[in-house]
């Protein structure tokens, strides 16, 4: 088929899990009870945080960023998959391709670096505990929060602009239930190598050095809990990482999983299946791992829920 440039706005088709109507139906009451779920989840967190004074403190400040990060995430990539199985097309427009790529690579991102802003403030709160208060002061949370927006709102645009420059076939077959940026490239008909480089790059930055800060910070909580005399105070120093842990080691994992599933096999399905992991299952699994192995959190839930059963009666 002859190559059209990007300004004829040609469409793309999005190839997605299966081919099956049958199977399509079931995946999409699947994919739509998640989605419900992980908006719900997050939302239910974010509330608490806002609502609740005892957790006005940088880690839930930066965990509620991290709940609407997640909810943003997953729409991103969702909404779009459960439209398509719903009335079982497989077209996206170019500019809605464009679109779902930046908000993809921009909130991956994000999640990525308030990752390693949670590290940062746990390190602070156990190693240094009598500045706390003084260097995770309110003005700094926001400004780190806002320059972690910044930075991914530039490496989002960079790769849109560069993807602009490159042209496909009309009806060009994207192996994948969403715009995944790798996946652009491969089937776009003009020379990929600049964007290569600059994904390869942006990869490595957003992969190497926040994963090097977080290895940093919990070495450093390591080396100042071995130093405590008390155990009571070892585990409460150390309680208020469990859920951070996870959340990580999930969001690593993943994300090494799709790597990996793409390195070592050339099948678009087994990457497909990885890719879920980290754009749905992450998002879904991370409130409930700080509702359940967080007191505080638990505690929020549980008065928030206490008001909502009583507003009624008043």
């Amino acid at each position: 088929m002859e190559g059209e440039n990007h300004t004829s706005l040609p469409q793309f088709l999005l190839l997605g899990l299966s081919d099956d109507p049958e199977l399509q139906s079931m995946l999409f009451g699947l994919f739509l009870s998640m989605y419900l779920i992980t908006v719900f989840g997050n939302l239910l967190i974010i509330l608490a945080v806002t609502s609740d004074p005892h957790l006005h403190t940088p880690m839930y400040f930066f965990l509620s960023n991290l709940s609407f990060t997640d909810v943003c995430f997953t729409s991103t990539t969702i909404l779009k998959m459960l439209v398509n199985l719903q009335t079982q097309r497989k077209d996206i427009s170019y500019p809605e391709c464009l679109t779902q790529v930046f908000f993809f690579i921009m909130f991956c991102g994000m999640d990525n670096l308030l990752l390693v802003i949670m590290a940062f403030d746990r390190f602070v709160a156990i190693c240094h505990p009598l500045n706390y208060q003084v260097i995770m002061n309110p003005h700094f949370c926001r400004l780190l929060v806002l320059v972690s927006w910044l930075i991914v709102f530039c490496d989002a645009m960079l790769h849109i602009l560069l993807m602009v420059r490159l042209t496909f076939s009309m009806g060009t077959e994207i192996p994948h239930f969403f715009c995944e940026l790798a996946q652009v490239l491969q089937v776009a008909s003009s020379d990929t190598l600049l964007n290569a480089i600059c994904l390869y790059l942006s990869s490595a930055l957003f992969g190497i050095f926040p994963a090097t800060g977080i290895l940093y910070s919990y070495c450093q909580i390591l080396s100042s809990l071995m130093k405590m005399s008390s155990t009571a105070s070892k585990h409460k120093a150390f309680s208020t990482c469990g859920s951070h842990l996870c959340v990580v080691s999930l969001f690593y994992g993943t994300a090494l999983g799709v790597y990996l599933s793409s390195a070592v096999s050339s099948s678009a399905h087994k990457s497909m299946v990885a890719s879920v992991m980290y754009t749905v299952v992450n998002p879904l699994l991370n409130p409930f791992i700080y509702s359940l192995r967080n007191q505080d959190m638990k505690g929020a839930l549980g008065r928030l829920l206490s008001r909502a059963i009583a507003f009624p009666q008043n």
